[in-house]
Order: C-alpha cells, then structure tokens, then sequence
C-alpha cells in the first residue's frame, strides 16, 4: 500500500482516490450534504439511508431504507448524518461502531445529557467525528476571529446579534418532528448563532432569556431572547424567531442556502470593542480616526476586513474528508458541541423559570446525574 501524508497525498504525489461517504437521512439539510458530495472531486456518495423517500432514483446511489442495512451493504469510510434531531447520538454511535467517521449535523443531540453519551465515546474510541456548525467554517468567521485576537477593535465589551425569518406553514405541517420538542427555533436555528458567539467570544458563564410561542401556538417556541455574560466579563445578548419576517440574519447576510433572499452588506453580530467596532459577516470595522485618545466626539471610519469568500458547506466538506483521512482534527468537536447545546438548553431553563443560570454549574450538575 502506498503510504499517504498528513495532507493527504501518496507520497508519490498523486491525489488520493475519493472517500467513500454515505448519508443518513435525506430531508432537507440531507439533500444539500447529497449534491455537494456529488459535487466534490474528493468525495463519492456511495449510500444514502432513509425510510421514506418517495423516488429513491433520484439520488444517483443505493438507498437503504435504515443505516445499519446501509453500512452492512455499502461499507462507506464516512458518513453524514442528516437524520431528525432525536436520532443523532444512536445514529453517530452506530457508525463509530462501524469504523466509519462522521459528520453529525447540529444539534449534536436533543438534549445536553444525551451528547454526553456521544463525547465518551468518541473520547474512548478516539472517534473521528465533526459536528456540522458550518458557520465556523465561513472565512469571515475565522477572519474576524483573528481580528478579535489581534485586538483590532481593542478590548471586547459587548456582543450583539439577531436571526428571524418567517418560516413558512409547510415546515410544520409536512414534518411532523418540526412541531416535537427539539425542534423549536432555539435548537433548529439560535445554536447556530450561540455557537459561534461562544466561537468569538469565549465561554459563557451564565445565561437569562424570554421565549415564547404565541406566533404559532405550537408546543415548541417560535421567538427567544437571550442574555448572555461571558466568563471574560463581556455581555451579550440574541433575538431569535421564526415566526417574523425580517431581513436580519445570518442567511440573508450570505449566500449560504439560495431558499432566502440575499441582502448585500448584511449584519449577523455586532462587536463592540474599547477602540472600534466590527460586525459579520460583512466584516465591516469601524474605528475612531485619532489616534491619541479618542472618544465618542472623534469621527469614525469605516473599512472593510478582506477575506476570500467560500461557502460554508463546501468548506465544511473539505474539512470533513481530511479528518475522515486522518489529516486534521475536527474543527467542531463532540465536547465543543456539547458545550453549545448546554447554552441552548441553559437558555431554555432560563426562560421555563426566569431565573439566570450559570453554565458551569448547569453542566456539572447534568454530568453527575448522567453518571449517577
């Protein structure tokens, strides 16, 4: 056999032959996972596992009506899971025990003391797997993130962000899970946001929020609001719903998922820092023009932070077949992910009892009891 490198090329110079990977689950973030594999020179989908596809030729690859019939037959090297959210760890955990790794979309869990199960293992097996917070992956993320650490805007005081958009009635009704515990806007869509604050920010120490459901009346929540401190003493705060319609937003300040409007120089996060301001993903950076001791009477000026645009996916893809190789450590954890899903869940308690959690105490207190 001939030897491969860390960056994944024969030692004889050639390009690796494609990694095999199959996907469970074929819903809509599925489908998205099935056409850039398709698309990857580096990638082959080989099967895709899903009970209820009504035309199994269009996906151009075996389909299994369950995963474990899928990897019996198919054998793949890596896989995707894209299947509903309480699915995810028993999922994960079959393919671990399978030798395949694994991309597992977010969130990693339904809940926090269920991802734990997922972190020991993947710690014990010494488990390849990536958690699909693809944002990270965006390289006005990291570019900002840099900016942040080279203290571009000074030091960080405070964070603000947003995401709404008025999902439409077919979300609900045409997927059952949609309307189940899990499925609210706080675990479909604020853990990307809370994510990636934690990405930029640090860890956060402890938490308050207000949720509702009267837009909808359903059993899971529609909007959110949350209060964040973080353990460096910045604060911060988030407006989720998807029950609104608004032009704010990560989606509609990207060109991500084609299904939302793109707004050009559109604002996800705004941070706010002792010397200037910078806000994402536009990456606009705004910054007193003194340079001795400015304040809020100096002019601002406004620039933009360069960066090489790439889809998020693409690049998430990428990542995802080098750590199937063995070429890189995943960029988003088991336990990094397990950490967000307990600020998710943290911020729900803090809504169901309006009182304000600390996130170190919530976690221990969930891993004893898991233990226990």
């Amino acid at each position: 056999m001939t030897p491969v490198t860390r960056a994944g090329r024969t030692m004889a110079g050639s390009d690796p032959p494609p990694v095999r990977i199959a996907v469970a689950g074929a819903g809509f973030m599925g489908r998205q996972h099935i056409a850039l594999i398709h698309e990857s020179p580096r990638a082959q989908l080989v099967a895709v596992a899903d009970p209820s596809l009504p035309d199994p030729t269009e996906i151009g690859c075996p389909v299994y009506p369950g995963v474990e019939a899928m990897l019996d037959a198919a054998r793949p090297e890596a896989v995707v899971i894209a299947n509903p959210n309480a699915l995810h760890v028993d999922t994960a955990l079959v393919c671990i025990d399978a030798g395949a790794a694994v991309l597992l979309e977010k969130p990693m869990a339904s809940d926090f003391a269920s991802s734990l199960r997922l972190v020991d293992t993947v710690s014990r097996r010494r488990a390849r797997l990536l958690v699909g917070h693809q944002r990270r992956h965006h390289p006005a993320v990291a570019r900002a993130r840099e900016a942040l650490g080279e203290e571009a805007i000074g030091q960080l005081v405070a964070v603000n962000g947003l995401w709404a958009a008025r999902k439409d009635d077919a979300y609900f009704d045409d997927v059952p899970w949609h309307r189940q515990r899990g499925a609210g806007v706080s675990l479909i869509n604020l853990v990307h946001d809370l994510d990636l604050l934690r990405h930029l920010c640090g860890e956060v120490a402890e938490v308050q929020a207000m949720a509702s459901t009267h837009a909808r009346g359903l059993d899971v929540e529609d909007t959110i609001s949350v209060g964040l401190r973080f353990e460096s003493g910045v604060v911060g705060s988030f407006l989720a719903s998807d029950s609104g319609v608004s032009p704010w937003g990560w989606d509609q300040a990207t060109e991500e998922t084609l299904a939302f409007p793109y707004i050009p120089d559109g604002v996800a996060y705004r941070l706010v820092g002792t010397r200037g301001a910078l806000s994402v993903p536009n990456l606009a950076l705004y910054t007193y023009e003194a340079a001795v001791s400015p304040d809020w009477h100096s002019p601002l000026s406004r620039t933009y932070l360069p960066f090489a645009p790439r889809n998020s996916f693409q690049a998430q893809l990428d990542h995802f077949i080098d750590v199937a190789a063995g070429a890189a450590e995943p960029l988003v954890s088991a336990e990094d992910a397990s950490r967000t899903l307990a600020l998710v869940e943290a911020a729900t308690l803090a809504a169901a009892t309006g009182t304000t959690v600390d996130l170190a105490r919530f976690r221990d207190d969930i891993a004893w009891s898991d233990g226990a």
